[in-house]
């Protein structure tokens, strides 16, 4: 059986403490303003239940999340702010999506490993540093 929480956030203005955007669940938001709401969601609540320091470049904590098709539907613009947040966090990223995102990922990934079954036989897998996919990618 599932748990279910209904929430509300604020989003304010540091300097003003005026209201910029108020959620309720995430009735009446678009596409985009949802994956950011979930997105932020998930870092904060990683950041309060393992006290996170944000914007630490070394910790001496474990911060490792798996992300198993978070980009796939999601807009270019939604999948860098989640990279960018989670970065901010340092929270090191395992991240399976498919290939069609990787151009927005790579930037943010030291290495990539995709999946392929060339003969229908059997399965393997490819790991690139990020160097290496790019000039894959501008031979192809």
């Amino acid at each position: 059986m599932r748990n279910w929480y209904t929430f509300s956030a604020s989003e304010r203005d540091r300097e003003t403490d005026e209201e910029w955007e108020h959620y309720r669940d995430s009735d009446g938001k678009s596409g985009g303003q949802k994956e950011k709401l979930a997105y932020t969601i998930l870092a904060a609540s990683l950041a309060y239940q393992f006290g996170l320091e944000w914007g630490a470049k070394k910790a001496r904590d474990f911060r490792f999340a798996v992300i198993d098709e978070a980009f796939g539907r999601g807009s270019d613009i939604s999948s860098r702010y989640a990279l960018e947040l989670f970065a901010k966090l340092g929270i090191q990223l395992l991240i399976v999506t498919p290939m069609q995102k990787v151009h927005v990922i790579a930037p943010y990934v030291r290495s990539i490993g995709y999946v392929d079954n060339v003969e229908g036989k059997y399965s393997r897998l490819v790991v690139l540093d990020t160097e290496e996919y790019h000039e894959m990618r501008g031979r192809s």
